[in-house]
């Protein structure tokens, strides 16, 4: 059985479903990689989708849920990509690890429809180096360091 690693920030609408498409991406043979929030806004971002889809990832599949989902199933990690997730964080059952890897949040962007992207681009950009480098080291570790 793959680890669950439940990625969470506040409104499940950007941010944590950028980071679960692509640790996904570059993990999902090692790992269930999930997403939610602590207040979940009810919608995957349009533009985080747009964006995603610009490095080859479709998460137009993905639905904004909360955390509470996961309450009763087992999480091996937690990763949060917000403060405010963070602080609103429980212990979840069988939890091992807990990461905490902040990130802008695009969705509160201003400007013309060019520069909301980039926002979104570099957001996207910033969770990518994190989340492939995370998913690398899994793939150098021992079998039994993994999760």
């Amino acid at each position: 059985m793959k680890p669950t690693v439940l990625i969470l920030c506040t409104g499940n609408s950007c941010r944590s479903h950028m980071a679960e498409g692509i640790l996904r991406a570059a993990a999902g043979d090692l790992l269930d990689v999930r997403s939610a929030g602590s207040q979940p806004a009810g919608f995957v971002h349009p533009r985080a989708i747009e964006v995603m889809r610009e490095i080859g990832i479709d998460i137009s599949g993905h639905t904004s849920k909360p955390m509470k989902e996961f309450l009763n199933g087992r999480v091996d990690i937690v990763i949060t990509v917000c403060g405010k997730a963070d602080q609103a964080c429980p212990v979840f059952p069988g939890q091992v690890k807990r990461y905490h890897w902040g990130f802008e949040d695009p969705a509160h962007a201003g400007g013309t429809e060019e520069q909301i992207l980039d926002a979104f681009r570099k957001v996207r950009d910033s969770i990518r180096l994190v989340f492939v480098a995370y998913g690398a080291g899994l793939r150098d570790a021992p079998l039994v360091a993994r999760g």
